[in-house]
């Protein structure tokens, strides 16, 4: 590094100096003590950024600090080790000696995701000198989140992540690509949601010709003043960012309006991304099952078996018209396919225990990258990459918003969601429930929750309840109460008013002696196990114990149930990462 911006690099592999800490497992980055450290480059100034680092996405606008003498000019390759010094001889043979073989470092993970013009890559810099540690904190553009998410992810609860890839057409090589006037959308949407146990994990990919409702978004303004920018009903999901000055905050929260899904943290990226991405990893797998040649993407690919880069890669995951029925959702498949063939390439030895690919994808990643505020430095991503990375990638599952033709319209050019089977997909991910089979503890956990459904049941006149709103529509917890004493014959229930708290789910609290009426009305109610809470008592209004029925924010109505699927709804198109599918 030290010795490229002296020009004395020469030859020197920038690996050489990464060496092997045997205490702990990581390689270090080694300078001689004699020479003085020279200043890492500074980020690429704002014009040099894509979309989302020059505010098209509600980037941030940061200005580059003046380059040293002997700098590259563009700031865009990692620094090169400075030249060996002329040590003795046995000294330097000793360093070029064999080296010892390296350890698989637990703490780095790399996740990546890429699709239609999205690429995000988490990479944990342990061990890394501390200047280049600085330079990768510069490189990374952050915005808020305005309140939109949870406020980071934890280690004690499913992490959501929502990726978006923006179609605006900045950045170098990108004048042809996308909408030559437009700020931008989010083109290819991917809600990434890792289990609570980490053992499996869903993407859920969002057609951006989905016909939804865009709520009232807050967005803070570059003097720091908040403006709330106008939701939009009835209109294409893409439209929540980038139109009418839309930042990620407000795609954040037109998920959450229709899934039910609150994020964590968002990441941006533009057609850039893909290219330096596929190139830092050394070329993404893929398969095709006939020619295509795409002149609206410029893709020209044979038969078969491929790997492939840059503008090729690019030119892959933005081509439809050549691939399924030539629409959307069939770009979003074929995206897919490539997304599991990237994670697989990622996961691989061959890649996390290289460094110059490592570092290579440290310096492309956080360059393409726009994200929240909340994971702004190397340190925060790590820690968010350590527990993305625990989920083996054969328990990673891809699935699309199941949608049908618009029926308002009679050129079919937008989807409408497919109803049961999209608000059934969207429970599943909100319970946490796995689209693949996986592991024992998720086995008996639901054993667990099973149990407390199985047992005698308790007539309807002997159950005892005090219904309390937690989260559900104004007036739910009467028209419950109304249904149940007239319609199922519960009638020592009452309206106990609203809960303390808001819940995002329905709750049933019972005490062990209360049991079977506590089956008795999870059957009438359609409630899951999970719902079921053993606990204690409170008593009711007549000072007679009763359960505590807290009605959620997932309630719909009185007499809808309330069971999360245990399958994946038909009519899903879903795929797993760890299978090799070739594009038809």
């Amino acid at each position: 590094m030290d010795a490229q911006g002296r020009g004395r690099a020469d030859d020197i592999d920038p690996a050489d100096q990464w060496v092997l800490n045997p205490n702990t497992g990581e390689y270090e980055l080694r300078l001689a003590p004699s020479a003085a450290q020279s200043a890492v480059p500074g980020p690429r100034e704002s014009g040099g950024r894509g979309a989302t680092g020059t505010g098209g996405a509600g980037g941030a606008r940061r200005t580059a600090p003046a380059r040293r003498p002997g700098a590259s000019a563009s700031g865009d390759e990692a620094p090169s080790p400075r030249r060996r010094t002329s040590a003795p001889a046995e000294a330097a043979a000793g360093r070029r000696g064999r080296r010892p073989v390296p350890k698989k470092a637990k703490g780095r993970k790399v996740l990546m995701w890429t699709g239609g013009s999205l690429a995000c890559v988490l990479v944990a810099g342990a061990g890394s000198a501390y200047l280049y540690y600085e330079h990768l904190n510069d490189n990374i553009t952050s915005v808020s989140d305005d309140g939109a998410g949870t406020g980071g992810f934890s280690k004690d609860r499913a992490i959501n992540i929502l990726l978006i890839g923006t179609d605006k057409r900045t950045g170098k090589g990108n004048e042809g690509y996308g909408d030559k006037d437009s700020a931008g959308h989010a083109d290819t949407t991917l809600v990434l949601h890792v289990s609570k146990d980490r053992t499996n994990a869903t993407v859920l990919s969002i057609p951006r010709d989905l016909i939804t409702d865009i709520p009232d978004c807050p967005t803070t303004q570059d003097d720091g003043s908040e403006e709330v920018i106008p939701g939009k009903q009835r209109t294409r999901f893409n439209n929540s960012l980038g139109q009418e000055d839309r930042t990620p905050s407000c795609t954040m929260r037109t998920i959450t309006e229709l899934t039910g899904l609150k994020m964590d943290h968002f990441m941006v990226a533009d057609f850039n991304a893909v290219k330096t991405l596929t190139s830092a990893v050394g070329g993404v797998d893929v398969c095709l099952a006939k020619d295509i040649k795409d002149p609206d993407s410029k893709l020209d690919l044979p038969k078969g078996e491929h790997t492939i880069a840059g503008e090729e890669a690019l030119a892959f995951v933005r081509t439809r018209h050549s691939v399924g029925f030539g629409g959307d959702l069939s770009r979003i498949e074929l995206q897919q396919q490539f997304l599991g063939s990237m994670l697989r390439k990622l996961k691989s030895n061959d890649t996390l225990t290289s460094p110059p690919k490592m570092i290579k994808l440290a310096e492309a990643g956080t360059k393409a990258l726009t994200v929240d505020s909340q994971i702004n430095t190397i340190k925060r991503l790590a820690d968010l990459g350590a527990e993305l990375g625990k989920f083996d990638t054969k328990n990673l599952t891809f699935a699309t918003v199941p949608v049908v033709d618009n029926p308002a319209e009679k050129v079919k050019a937008t989807v409408v969601l497919k109803e049961p089977q999209a608000q059934q997909l969207f429970a599943m991910v909100r319970d946490d429930v796995s689209l693949t089979d996986v592991k024992q503890q998720k086995k008996r956990e639901k054993t667990a929750e099973a149990a407390r459904l199985k047992g005698t049941k308790a007539p309807a006149s002997e159950v005892r309840v005090r219904i309390l709103n937690g989260g559900a529509v104004a007036g739910s917890a009467q028209e419950t109460l109304s249904w149940l004493q007239v319609e199922e014959g519960v009638t020592k229930s009452e309206n106990a008013g609203n809960a303390e708290q808001p819940l995002a789910k329905t709750t049933l609290e019972y005490a062990p002696d209360q049991a079977d009426q506590a089956r008795r009305l999870a059957d009438i109610m359609g409630l899951s196990g999970a719902a079921m809470k053993p606990g204690e008592s409170v008593d009711n209004s007549q000072g007679v114990p009763a359960m505590t029925l807290t009605l959620g924010k997932d309630f719909e109505g009185a007499g809808v149930p309330l069971t999360t699927p245990a399958k994946v709804p038909e009519d899903v198109q879903k795929a797993t990462a760890d299978k090799v599918e070739c594009a038809k």
